[in-house]
């Protein structure tokens, strides 16, 4: 059980990216370098004003990326709202073991620091319903994502007995829901599946969704794990209810996807607690509110 965020297996460096880019995209060279963020699997480097790179900090990370490259354009067409199609590829060399993407720079701010408005709801389920298609043969499986939500019980139960120890966020409408979800059947197809539909992997303009980005978890499988997002981005209730609503599921998908948001608030609030305060309070806020919902 990893306690914090993963570690990086390589130093992604302004340097390193130059080099990169000097070898493999000279055009691209000479612009301004920053690094812009990173996360579990991934590190952001902005590319001038326009662009910005995706680099794998782990080698779990780049067949992640490999599924990005493969899938994404042929997805983005039919969506509703924007996400980072690779404009450019690059493949290992100066060291550097990963493959490497160069997507456009979408403005915004993501939705943990700048939530959707109450009326995004039904944009949300639109978004969902318009990606949540029957998957090719060849799409990509996990066994973290879209998969059996089985699949996570120990590792989640392990951390849920640390939260119940430690904090009041595994209430009894926590446990009933995580219990609920494991029980409930998958009653559709192997759909698209984004994979980390989360807050900080969201972007939002004055309000309304400007672009759901990190695909790395994209597969085919219950779309379940997506629809845990309701609780992660809405702190209405109302709103909550309305992408429900909107989105159409039944009652065994809809105990299904509040057992995906008991994984995700557990899982941010136990690892964001060691090292990442934003990723604690999303994992807690999503546990509040669907504590709320049920109670």
């Amino acid at each position: 059980m990893t306690a914090g965020t993963p570690p990086a297996e390589i130093d992604i460096t302004v340097a390193l990216v130059r080099k990169l880019l000097q070898a493999q995209h000279p055009d691209l060279a000479g612009l301004p370098l920053e690094i812009a963020g990173e996360g579990w699997d991934n590190v952001m480097v902005r590319l001038g004003e326009d662009l910005v790179l995706r680099l794998p900090r782990r080698n779990v990370a780049d067949q992640l990326l490999r599924n990005e490259q493969r899938w994404l354009p042929e997805l983005a067409p039919r969506l509703p709202l924007p996400v980072p199609v690779p404009l450019r590829t690059g493949v290992p060399g100066e060291g550097y073991p990963y493959v490497w993407s160069v997507l456009r720079w979408i403005e915004g701010e993501t939705a943990d620091l700048a939530p959707p408005d109450a009326s995004e709801a039904p944009v949300l389920a639109g978004f969902l319903k318009a990606l949540h298609q029957t998957a090719p043969d060849g799409a990509p499986s996990s066994e973290v994502r879209g998969c059996p939500l089985g699949n996570r019980l120990e590792n989640i139960e392990r951390r849920m007995a640390v939260l119940a120890e430690e904090t009041d966020a595994i209430t009894s409408a926590i446990r009933q829901a995580w219990r609920a979800g494991l029980a409930a059947p998958i009653d559709l197809p192997r759909l698209w599946v984004a994979g980390d539909v989360h807050a900080r992997n969201v972007l939002v303009r004055n309000g309304k969704f400007a672009a759901f980005i990190d695909w790395g978890d994209i597969c085919a499988g219950d779309p379940a794990s997506d629809l845990a997002s309701i609780w992660g981005l809405f702190e209405s209730a109302d709103a909550r209810r309305a992408a429900i609503d909107a989105y159409g599921m039944s009652e065994a998908t809809l105990a299904r996807a509040r057992g995906w948001a008991v994984m995700y608030g557990v899982l941010l609030l136990e690892t964001g607690r060691h090292d990442h305060p934003r990723h604690a309070k999303m994992g807690a806020d999503t546990l509040r509110r669907l504590t709320e919902d049920l109670t």
